[in-house]
């Protein structure tokens, strides 16, 4: 009897805590199969829950999966957020090693965030490229402030371009690194980041 008792209470979520967990049960498996191969049912099973109560949380699949993809983009650009004053080029670092750290650390969520490109439903990929949107946006203010690039940049018409490769390029490398690290963390951040000074040096 103790025992139920202590496995009610210990399973007893707020609702910022349940809600987190089942976002992150969908990262991994979000990250895992495609779309349309999740189950919502197989969400309920693993977070240990009934369907009927996932559905409380996130009405439809589509409501879910944005879900998972607006948290992992509103991790990424908090941890990669500029911090006025401090040049671009220590600031590439800083947010290239916290960026990694993301990526090692929440690998699921990350692979699922860049699926939601290869997602059928047009409503989960416009959420996909609005947060992608929004890591440029934050990237060319940071540029565009610094003492020693703003001024060159406000006048370039390829630095959007630049960066928006860039932001490719990145995931790219990443996903890879994902499945096999033959790089440190150390290697792959260095690599990042002459990618983006070679592409916007004059």
């Amino acid at each position: 009897m103790a025992a139920d008792q202590g496995e009610r209470t210990r399973r007893r979520l707020s609702t910022e805590e349940r809600r987190e967990q089942l976002l992150s049960v969908g990262a991994r498996l979000f990250s895992e199969s495609p779309y349309d191969d999740v189950w919502i049912e197989r969400v309920a099973e693993m977070a240990g829950v009934s369907r009927g109560l996932l559905y409380h949380y996130f009405p439809t699949k589509r409501d879910f999966f944005a879900a998972v993809v607006e948290r992992e983009s509103a991790r990424m650009l908090r941890m990669t957020a500029a911090v006025p004053g401090v040049p671009v080029r220590e600031q590439l670092t800083a947010g290239l090693d916290a960026y990694l750290e993301y990526v090692e650390a929440h690998a699921h969520g990350y692979r699922a965030f860049h699926r939601a490109d290869a997602a059928g439903d047009q409503a989960v990929r416009r959420v996909y490229r609005e947060s992608l949107a929004a890591q440029e946006r934050q990237i060319l203010a940071a540029l565009t402030a610094d003492p020693e690039f703003g001024p060159v940049f406000r006048e370039r018409a390829d630095v959007r371009l630049a960066v928006r490769g860039w932001l490719a390029f990145t995931t790219a490398v990443c996903l890879e690194w994902l499945r096999g690290p033959e790089l440190t963390r150390e290697q792959v951040r260095d690599l990042c980041a002459r990618a983006l000074l070679g592409a916007l040096a004059p």
